[in-house]
């Protein structure tokens, strides 16, 4: 019987780089591995940012189709793609350590200025296609010009040294992980206290059947479960404000001894007023229900 586990990624260099990862944690356990690169929606509309895009789970539906028909056993994905209620018949078994889970802001030196917030200059073009980031960014300078933009890292980056930009805004995860070249750019990693991160950034989601007891009893071996306590809270206030990629909503947790914080910007929309609060408490579920009242009262 082969016992080869398949795993299922999208086909950009961090997806790619992410399920790498997870296929060398499994062989290091003793396992065979195979990856199977599927493309996803949102791999095929690259002209319309997230915000634009109908639907949800535009980088995952059919990865998790794949699993569903038996394709492959596990799915890699950025944990804040998946949507926060699984498919029936599908659970995600393990998740990562969090890497770092700030914003990257990248400039081009000519558009630098020290003495500006976030070391900008007035009226720069700022390149996402986050409506989160929309929000925050023009939160802090709403001098700035937002102009949407799509690829993988490194094109991106590229578009930024080709001067369609003045600056972008990355997740710093994804540009450590590559190890992408930012040599002659500014650099601006604002706190989570400033730049409120999306729920669960820097942290991967291992996906797979929700009956296929030998592959979840192999995954619990890669589990981090502290991680896994902390994002709970992140996508639960995510699932009950039935949000997904649209939602300009920021939500960062930490645990310090046994006490949660909670950083939360959330707005209407992208270009709607941000309210901005922290929470603290030592239950995760009372600490969900503040959060939750604070953002509708």
């Amino acid at each position: 019987m082969d016992n080869t586990i398949i795993i299922g990624t999208r086909g950009s260099e961090l997806a790619l780089w992410q399920a790498h990862h997870v296929k060398g944690l499994l062989e290091n356990l003793g396992h065979m591995c195979e990856l199977h690169i599927i493309k996803t929606k949102g791999d095929n509309i690259q002209h319309l940012s997230f915000d634009k895009i109908e639907g949800k789970g535009f980088f995952t539906k059919e990865i998790e189709e794949a699993l569903l028909k038996k394709e492959i056993d596990v799915a890699v994905h950025s944990h804040k793609d998946l949507e926060t209620d699984q498919p029936e018949g599908l659970v995600v078994a393990a998740v990562s350590p969090r890497a770092d889970a700030r914003e990257l802001l990248l400039i081009r030196p000519e558009s630098a200025d020290s003495s500006k917030f976030f070391s900008l200059k007035e009226n720069a073009i700022v390149g996402t296609s986050s409506a989160r980031r929309k929000s925050q960014m023009l939160h802090h300078r709403p001098d700035i010009q937002l102009a949407d933009i799509r690829g993988n890292v490194t094109t991106r980056i590229q578009k930024l040294r080709d001067g369609q930009f003045d600056a972008i805004l990355l997740a710093k995860a994804g540009v450590d992980r590559l190890k992408a070249d930012i040599s002659g750019l500014e650099v601006v990693i604002p706190e989570t206290d400033v730049f409120v991160p999306a729920p669960a950034q820097g942290v991967l989601g291992i996906q797979c059947r929700a009956n296929d007891e030998r592959v979840i009893s192999i995954l619990q071996n890669i589990n981090d479960a502290p991680t896994q306590s902390i994002i709970r809270i992140e996508r639960t206030v995510l699932n009950r404000l039935q949000g997904g990629c649209q939602l300009p909503l920021g939500i960062h947790v930490t645990k310090n001894k046994d006490a949660f914080h909670a950083q939360v910007s959330i707005a209407n929309t992208r270009d709607a007023p941000v309210r901005h609060f922290h929470k603290t408490g030592n239950d995760a579920d009372v600490l969900i229900d503040d959060i939750l009242k604070q953002i509708y009262s």
